[in-house]
């Protein structure tokens, strides 16, 4: 079986202005890397740390994961001269920081559309506020005419939980209403959804707790802020070898003669659906088969 699926297990935050750590990425396990010119570099710093990663990226056009700039807020003083320095470059994706209406990936796209890129390019969008969350189906549905489209959302826990009043306590129970309706509107629009960084990366088991809980909930990888984090991100996102097993069979039993014309087969004792049939074809696309 072959199936063209890009994984986003393990999406690493990795500051712009820090050159050390960029020039490590080069080596790490990541399935995406986000290069931040927005929260984790000051005011200050803003141009130094978009020149610092336009050399890196001039320096290494090609890498086997893929690369995602985070601009400032469209609002800023800085879009421009972030979006000047990013489309210049052959990225995956660009994300948009608090993203509280449509209107904002509208501008965005305009921006895009205005430096006539040779290929469409992906926007991702962080849902960081109560607006955002009010407004996700509305922004999960984006599409500009010239088909530049939304295709992942990402939370931002920490800016909701700061405007919100919010605690993320008892395992994000008081967040998790609102993370499952991204979630819903992700997938409601075929849209990647990311789950949000782990702030305390020296809490291993406090984080793989968070990785499991994320991948119940349908997310389909986590941001994350230091490459400790990689390992078990790229673990609790990937399909279990029982959950291979088990498609691997239910892809069998209907490639049987006797079941291609069955709606349902049953299967060591199960009722197994053509839903499942799609669903097992899904899951052996994420771990490669």
């Amino acid at each position: 079986m072959t199936a063209l699926f890009q994984s986003y297990r393990s999406v690493l935050f990795v500051p712009a202005i820090n050159k050390r750590a960029l020039e490590k990425t080069l080596i790490l396990d990541a399935d995406a890397i986000i290069y931040d010119l927005e929260d984790s570099v000051a005011p200050n710093m803003k141009a130094e740390a978009r020149e610092q990663l336009h050399e890196h990226l001039s320096a290494h056009p090609s890498v086997s994961f893929q690369r995602i700039i985070r601009v400032n807020d469209c609002g800023s003083d800085e879009i421009a001269a972030d979006m000047h320095m990013a489309l210049s470059h052959d990225l995956s994706a660009l994300l948009i920081p608090k993203v509280d209406n449509i209107n904002t990936l509208y501008k965005i796209s305009a921006l895009v559309d205005a430096a006539k890129l040779s290929k469409p390019l992906k926007l991702w969008a962080m849902i960081e506020s109560a607006v955002g969350i009010a407004n996700v189906q509305q922004i999960a549905q984006f599409k500009n005419q010239d088909g530049i489209q939304l295709s992942a959302l990402l939370v931002g826990p920490n800016d909701i939980c700061k405007e919100t009043g919010v605690k993320l306590v008892n395992q994000r129970q008081y967040l998790i209403p609102w993370l499952m309706q991204i979630v819903l509107a992700a997938k409601a629009n075929q849209l990647d959804v990311l789950d949000g960084v782990y702030n305390q990366f020296s809490d291993s088991e406090g984080f793989k707790v968070e990785c499991e809980q994320g991948a119940l909930m349908g997310f389909d990888g986590k941001t994350l802020i230091h490459p400790s984090q990689i390992e078990q991100a790229n673990l609790s996102f990937s399909p279990s070898a029982s959950e291979i097993a088990h498609a691997l069979a239910v892809v069998e039993a209907f490639k049987d003669p006797a079941n291609q014309s069955q709606g349902v087969v049953s299967m060591n004792g199960e009722m197994v659906e053509r839903l499942h049939l799609m669903m097992a074809e899904r899951l052996l696309a994420r771990a490669g088969h």
